[in-house]
Parts: C-alpha cells; structure tokens; sequence
C-alpha cells in the first residue's frame, strides 16, 4: 500500500522538486540577465548624430536608433531601472560620448546609474532606446507614457519633440 502510494505522488513530488529548483531561480536570473544587456557598454564611446524622423529632425544612436528622454528624470540622474531598463534601455557608452552630424558636443555629458555603468546625457537629460524599435529611424516610443511618464525623443537643441 505505502509502494503504491509513493508511485502515485513521485511524479508530483518531482514536479514541485524541478519548479522549485529552477522555476523561481529562472525569472529572477532572466530579468537580471535583462538589465544586464541593457546596462552592458558596448565597449566603445558613444555616438549621437541626429536623423530625419516622422517627427521631425532628432536624436539617434550610431546604429540609426532613436533615443528618448523620460520626464520623470529630473536633472541627469535615471530614475529607469529593473522593468523600466528592460523596456528602455538606456544609452550606455564606456567613455566620452561623441558627436555626430548635427549634434552638439558641448550638449553631450555622462551620468553614473546606480549600478555603476555610464549613461549618455544630452543638455542634462539621460538617454534611452525603445526596446520595441527594432530598426533604425523608428520612433514608436514618442509620446508615450510608460513607468509614471511620459517619454519624447529630442531635437539637436536638447529639448524633447512632442508631438502631442
């Protein structure tokens, strides 16, 4: 009886033995592999240059990849991390960011996020990808109001464009 029993609950036993050795181990390693990506430097300094967008002239990555301002941020420190970085990957550069056509380098600066990593700033304001733009000159984020603000891509003067 206690033989048959212990046939009847092993495969559940195993199952509760897998999830909780991997179920919410797994999650956890898979958002902090997340923010990992989106922190990492790629290795190089930066660039910004700026690109015709359907909202006009704005900012862009070195691969042709808008980037945003988030209202939230007030000053040059993030307020984006966890959730927010894994959707908003910030700009991150290994040194002194540089500027492209039409960019002001004077308007270009650096700031430190909480985990020690360099964000790109421009006249004071973090920068960030939208992780949804997969293609260069894509501009789906604007206007957008995500994690307790909204998010605006910016003209070379360093103000947000909003097309609101």
């Amino acid at each position: 009886m206690k033989r048959l029993l212990l046939l009847a609950i092993a495969p559940a036993l195993a199952a509760l033995v897998v999830a909780g050795c991997g179920g919410g181990g797994s999650s956890s390693t898979q958002q902090s592999n997340t923010q990992s990506k989106a922190a990492a430097p790629s290795g190089a300094a930066a660039t910004v240059s700026l690109r015709k967008l359907n909202v006009g002239n704005a900012l862009v990555d070195s691969q042709g990849r808008t980037l945003y301002l988030f209202e939230a941020d007030k000053g040059p420190m993030s307020t984006c991390n966890g959730a927010c970085a894994s959707l908003w990957p910030p700009d991150m550069t290994s040194g002194k960011p540089k500027a492209g056509p039409g960019v002001d380098a004077a308007k270009l600066g650096t700031t430190k996020r909480s985990d020690g990593t360099l964000e790109v700033t421009y006249n004071g304001h973090p920068l960030y990808r939208y992780a949804p733009d997969t293609k260069a000159g894509e501009d789906a984020g604007q206007g957008l109001n995500q994690f307790g603000a909204k998010w605006y891509v910016l003209a070379a003067s360093g103000s947000k464009i909003d097309s609101d």
